[in-house]
């Protein structure tokens, strides 16, 4: 089991200027953060810190890769990532996240980037993942095909007579 341990931030602690951090990002990460759609991958985040005063700006870089299920054949691909994010925390009275700031209670000054982070890399994934041509395991292909040639047929048996009728005029 992976500890969270090093992605809370004790800001009360950084001194002024910058302070960089290099977290690794493995499968014991996923599962210790309950990650609902990434179960597995290896990243490593740099975390890059600037305090002035009371204000942080934290700089994400996030390299690695993923595995996560083709959308075509269901078998795991990896899919690369390559995040670049920024953020500001500053000390307030209680916990809050808006846009890019978060604001960190004063009497804790520990920010947990675990989820933070979690959230920046799921942003990167693409909406469509698949392999590439060619990639895909064979056999779903092939079942796939099968059931698209069965749904298409059906589909051609049964037409809407109103879509038929304006068929006609259009030819």
């Amino acid at each position: 089991m992976c500890s969270l341990e090093p992605f809370k931030i004790d800001l009360k602690a950084l001194e002024e200027g910058k302070t960089t951090l290099q977290l690794q990002l493995d499968d014991a990460y996923f599962e210790a953060i309950e990650a609902p759609e990434i179960h597995r991958g290896q990243l490593v985040a740099d975390v890059m810190i600037h305090r002035a005063g009371s204000v942080f700006d934290l700089e994400f870089h996030i390299v690695g890769h993923v595995h996560i299920p083709c959308d075509k054949c269901l078998d795991d691909m990896l899919q690369p990532i390559e995040a670049d994010q920024r953020l500001v925390a500053r000390f307030g009275e209680e916990y809050s996240e808006e846009d890019e700031l978060v604001v960190v209670p004063e009497d804790e000054g520990r920010l947990d980037v675990s989820w933070l982070i979690y959230e920046f890399i799921e942003l990167n994934i693409p909406i469509k993942h698949v392999h590439a041509p060619g990639n895909c395991n064979p056999a779903m292909m092939k079942m796939l095909e099968e059931h698209l040639a069965t749904r298409s047929s059906e589909e051609e048996e049964t037409i809407d007579p109103r879509w038929e009728a304006l068929r006609k005029l259009k030819e």
